[in-house]
């Protein structure tokens, strides 16, 4: 049950990405061009997400279990090293460069699209050599 509720949640973040258009590239570079025609829409995404994430958490921290009945996972350190700060600046130069994250870049690459599927395997590669460097 717990896979299937994981796999709606991610469809429907698939989906509130697509309607809100930020699997296109342009519209991520549009917001971080502030010397240009800024385009403040991801602003506007980015608020309404910690709208909805901040009563979540508060709500996550005081449970155990999820209202399916798993154990609850979330972060535990609360550190800020040099290791967050430099994963941070890597996230977010590969999003300038590439005007995309994560998450739409698996949207996107889900319709075949060459660049995003670039970019998954550049992101995979990169988590597999932040694996190896961690045993090593």
């Amino acid at each position: 049950m717990g896979t299937f509720i994981g796999g709606l949640a991610g469809l429907v973040f698939g989906l509130g990405l697509i309607v809100s258009g930020m699997v296109q590239p342009a519209k991520v570079l549009g917001f971080l061009d502030l010397a240009g025609a800024w385009d403040p829409s991801l602003a506007l995404v980015m608020a309404g997400a910690i709208a909805v994430g901040l009563p979540a958490f508060a709500l996550a921290v005081r449970r155990r279990e999820t209202f399916l009945g798993l154990q609850m996972q979330l972060p535990q350190s609360k550190v800020v090293d040099r290791r967050l700060v430099g994963g941070s600046l890597a996230f977010g130069v590969g999003w300038g460069l590439a005007g995309l994250c994560p998450g739409p870049a698996l949207v996107v690459a889900g319709s075949g699209d060459v660049k995003a599927l670039a970019f998954v395997a550049a992101m995979v590669a990169g988590m597999a050599v932040f694996e190896w460097i961690e045993r090593h």
